[in-house]
């Protein structure tokens, strides 16, 4: 009777793990929340802005024609630069920088329209989707940089 059960998998086969799949989404979700909680903050000491959640769950303040409008989309695109740079750090692989930040994205379109309804300016929508393709490009680049990394062999 043959053997039934798991396939055997080569050294070059890589198994599906969602629980890691999943770990490193909540991780890369978190961090993101904290580095706009933390740009968010600097700018309350800087600019006098407030503080509240509205800053990151709403569409009220993200306003191309305003000067603190300006200030918050900066800070999105900033934090969505420091995505980049988990990317390399968590994710590790450029084939899965698109997947882990459209998916960071909508998790965050989602959590903002539980929140206060469906962002209903376009320049939330512009500001976002430059922050994904930022975010996308640059964690590319980043990890394919660190992949294609020396692997040292002696150490001396």
């Amino acid at each position: 009777m043959p053997r039934r059960g798991p396939p055997k998998r080569g050294p070059n086969k890589k198994s599906f793990n969602p629980r890691l799949i999943f770990s490193q989404m909540v991780a890369m979700q978190c961090f993101h929340y904290v580095f706009l909680g933390f740009l968010f903050q600097a700018n309350y000491v800087v600019f006098g802005t407030s503080i509240t959640l509205d800053r990151i769950f709403s569409d009220k303040y993200l306003r191309f024609w305003t000067a603190l409008g300006w200030i918050d989309t900066l800070a999105v695109l900033l934090a969505s630069m420091l995505g980049a740079f988990l990317l390399a750090v968590i994710v590790e692989k450029s084939k899965k920088c698109l997947d882990f930040s459209v998916t960071l994205f909508m998790i965050h379109f989602f959590l903002c329209t539980i929140y206060d309804g469906p962002p209903a300016t376009w320049d939330w929508y512009i500001v976002h989707v430059l922050a994904t393709i930022l975010m996308v490009l640059v964690g590319e680049f980043l990890c394919s940089r660190r992949e294609l990394d020396d692997i040292p062999l002696l150490q001396l």
